[in-house]
């Protein structure tokens, strides 16, 4: 029968014994990479899902709008629409209306008599293509963002700009009751 011998003293035979200043090394790096391994992740997905919440907040205020909001259109939403808002543009307020059918971009903004000329150049058209007195939103537009073109003393101009599809068609009416800052209004068309 054999017997195993026992080590006589506690560094023979084996690793020596971790010192005090080793293991507390040895207990941090695992501590830092145990951070690193879980706490980053857990922060990433933290601020992704407050993020993802705000972006569906500020999404279902917008769906729920019933008027003409006091924003600017996204970029994406004037270039799908092809209603190219002037930089220096104020007042600007929008609504969009979408089904299976038709989608619409209803916009309204004040702009220098400038400006307007780029506008209605940069949309295909022209200021010598407003008719006086043309009311060219449809009723049923109007009264959707509750736009009244009624109002006596305003100086009306209008004109329809179609173009093919799928390229939306836009009818504007612009109020120059004063002609150094005319109101612009559009309704801007699209069918897939």
């Amino acid at each position: 029968m054999t017997v195993s011998r026992q080590p006589s003293t506690p560094g023979e035979g084996g690793k020596p014994p971790e010192d005090r200043r080793h293991r507390n090394r040895r207990r941090w790096l695992t501590a830092i990479v145990i951070v690193l391994l879980i706490g980053i992740p857990a922060g990433y997905l933290v601020i992704s899902a407050g993020q993802s919440r705000e972006s569906g907040r500020s999404k279902e205020a917008e769906s729920s709008a019933t008027g003409l909001q006091h924003l600017r259109p996204s970029k994406m939403k004037r270039a799908i629409f092809e209603v190219p808002i002037p930089g220096g543009a104020t007042g600007v307020r929008y609504f969009e209306t979408s089904n299976w059918k038709t989608s619409r971009l209803y916009v309204q903004f004040d702009v220098t008599s400038g400006r307007l000329d780029t506008f209605l150049t940069e949309m295909g058209t022209s200021r010598s293509e407003l008719k006086d007195g043309a009311i060219t939103i449809t009723p049923r537009d109007r009264a959707t963002v509750g736009w009244n073109f009624a109002i006596p003393g305003h100086d009306w101009a209008g004109t329809r700009h179609r173009q093919e599809r799928p390229r939306p068609s836009q009818d504007v009416v612009v109020d120059l009751s004063d002609p150094g800052f005319p109101r612009v209004y559009v309704v801007s068309t699209t069918t897939p």
